[in-house]
C-alpha cells in the first residue's frame, strides 16, 4: 500500500478522499523591507479544536541483508527505501551511487562511519533537506513568515503532535471515511503539513494551519464529493475567523477531471472558494474550473545547496521528458526532490525523501501564497501568479552536449520585493 501511495504521489494524486551542476542567471539581491510587528486579532472561542490525536505510524521494519540497488531506468520511486531499517551489519563503502538515491529517517540504523562511503553523511543530507530553499529562511529572518495568514490542508491522517507544526495547528477534523486501517498517522499528512508551516522545514512557519484529514472511503475510487464537503467546511470555518486571521489558501495534493466521481460537486465547491477569494491549489492544473495555475517541481542532488538556484534541475521522475523537449516556460517551478519532512513515526522524528512528487510542491506553493498575503493582504491568486512568473529565475543546464533553459523558478525574495514595492505605491 505504501508503494502504491508513492506512485500516486509522483503525480500529486494521492489516494485520499475528503469529507467534512549548472550555471545560473545573475541577479542582484532583492531589497526586502522587514515585516513590522503587528498584534493579531483574537481567535474565536473553541480554537484550537483538535478532534483526535492519531497514534504515530509503526512501519515494523528490521535489518536489511543487502542494500537495494538504484536503477535509473526504473519507475519505482522507492527503489532504495531505507526508512526505519537496520543497516548496521552492512559494508556500504562501495555503495555511494545507491545511497545518494535513498530514502531514510531518524530510525534508520547506519553502519559505523568506517563502513560508509567517504563523504556520505546522512545527518548532513537530512539537515540540507530541512531547508525549504530558494532563500526562504532569509525571508523568515526578516519577519516574513506567514504570520496571521491561514492555510487549510485537506489530506491524510495527521500526527497532530509533531513538533514541526503542533503549535501552528488550530483545527483538526477527520472525515467519516477514515476506517480502522487508516487510524494511525500517515507519511503524507506529516510531510505536507511540515512543508507548509513547519518551524524548521516549512515555507510559512508562523502561518495558521487548519487541517481536515480524510481516508479512502469504501472503495479504491475517490469520490470527490467528500473533498467538496471538506472545502465547504473550510469556508464555513473561515466565516467565523476575524479579519486579519482568515484562511487565504486551500492545499489539496490531489487532482480530478470530468471523468472523476463527484466532479460536479468538487467543481462547484472550488467555485465557491474562488468566489470567497481563496486560492485553491491542487494538481488539476489543466482544469479551467480551478485557478489554472500551472506548475512543476524541481530536483536537487542531496548534497547541493538548497538556497542556490544553480543546485536545481528537473525532478527525478520527469527529467527525461524535459531533456526530450518538454516546454516549461509557462509553469512556475518549485522545489520537490531531496526534502526532509516531519516523520509520522514520532513527535520529534524526521524523514528524508530523495524523490518527491507534486504532492510536495502543492503545500510549498500554498505557503508561498501565505507569505505574499502577509506582505500584501489585498493579494489575489491571479496577481500572485503573474508576479511569481515575472520575477522567477531561469537557469542554464548542461546535459550531454546541449544546453537547456530551466525556468521560471520561483524567486521568493524577488516576489516579495515586487509585492512590497506595489504596496508602497
Amino acid at each position: 500500500m505504501r508503494k502504491l501511495l508513492m506512485y500516486i504521489l509522483l503525480l500529486g494524486v494521492s489516494l485520499l478522499s475528503a469529507c467534512t551542476g549548472a550555471a545560473t542567471s545573475v541577479r542582484a539581491p532583492s531589497a526586502i523591507t522587514p515585516a513590522a510587528p503587528v498584534t493579531l486579532p483574537t481567535l474565536p472561542a473553541g480554537l484550537p479544536q483538535l478532534d483526535r490525536q492519531p497514534i504515530p505510524a509503526d512501519w515494523g521494519r528490521g535489518p536489511l541483508a543487502t542494500l537495494p540497488v538504484y536503477d535509473p531506468q526504473s519507475t519505482d520511486p522507492e527503489q532504495v527505501d531505507l526508512r526505519s531499517h537496520d543497516l548496521s551489519a552492512l559494508d556500504l563503502r562501495q555503495s555511494l551511487k545507491d545511497l545518494l538515491y535513498a530514502d531514510f529517517d531518524d530510525r534508520t540504523t547506519w553502519p559505523p562511519a568506517d563502513r560508509l562511503p567517504q563523504g556520505f553523511d546522512p545527518q548532513q543530507i537530512m539537515a540540507l533537506g530541512q531547508n525549504p530553499g530558494l532563500g526562504m529562511r532569509a525571508l523568515h529572518q526578516q519577519g516574513i513568515t506567514g504570520r496571521g495568514v491561514g492555510i487549510a490542508i485537506v489530506d491524510q491522517v495527521l500526527l497532530t503532535t509533531h513538533q514541526e507544526y503542533a503549535n501552528r495547528l488550530l483545527f483538526y477534523e477527520e472525515t467519516d471515511d477514515i476506517q480502522d486501517s487508516w487510524q494511525e498517522s500517515s507519511m503524507h499528512g506529516a510531510a505536507v503539513a511540515s512543508i507548509a508551516v513547519g518551524q524548521t522545514v516549512g515555507v510559512a512557519p508562523e502561518a495558521d494551519l487548519y487541517y481536515i484529514a480524510t481516508g479512502l472511503g469504501n472503495s479504491s475510487e475517490v469520490d470527490f464529493a467528500y473533498l467538496a464537503r471538506a472545502i465547504r467546511c473550510i469556508l464555513e470555518l473561515n466565516q467565523q475567523l476575524p479579519a486579519g486571521r482568515k484562511i487565504r489558501v486551500i492545499s489539496a495534493s490531489i487532482g480530478w477531471g470530468p471523468q472523476s466521481k463527484g466532479y460536479a460537486e468538487i467543481t462547484a465547491a472550488v467555485a465557491e472558494a474562488k468566489a470567497a477569494g481563496l486560492l485553491v491549489i491542487c494538481s488539476s492544473i489543466e482544469d479551467p474550473t480551478v485557478h489554472g495555475l500551472k506548475f512543476h517541481a524541481l530536483g536537487r542532488a542531496p548534497l547541493a545547496d538548497p538556497d542556490s538556484f544553480s543546485s536545481y534541475e528537473p525532478g527525478l521522475w520527469w527529467a527525461q521528458e524535459f531533456y526530450n523537449g518538454m516546454q516549461m516556460n509557462d509553469r512556475l517551478l518549485v522545489p520537490m526532490d531531496s526534502r526532509t519532512t516531519a516523520s509520522p513515526t514520532g513527535n520529534d522524528e524526521y524523514v528524508f525523501y530523495r524523490m518527491g512528487g507534486w504532492s510536495w510542491a502543492i503545500p510549498y506553493i500554498a505557503a508561498t501564497y501565505a507569505l505574499a498575503a502577509q506582505v500584501d493582504p489585498t493579494i489575489t491568486p491571479e496577481r500572485f501568479w503573474s508576479l511569481a512568473l515575472a520575477t522567477g529565475q531561469t537557469i542554464q543546464l548542461k546535459h550531454g552536449l546541449r544546453t537547456f533553459s530551466l525556468g521560471p523558478i520561483l524567486d521568493p525574495a524577488a516576489l516579495i520585493a515586487a509585492l512590497q514595492k506595489g504596496t508602497a505605491q
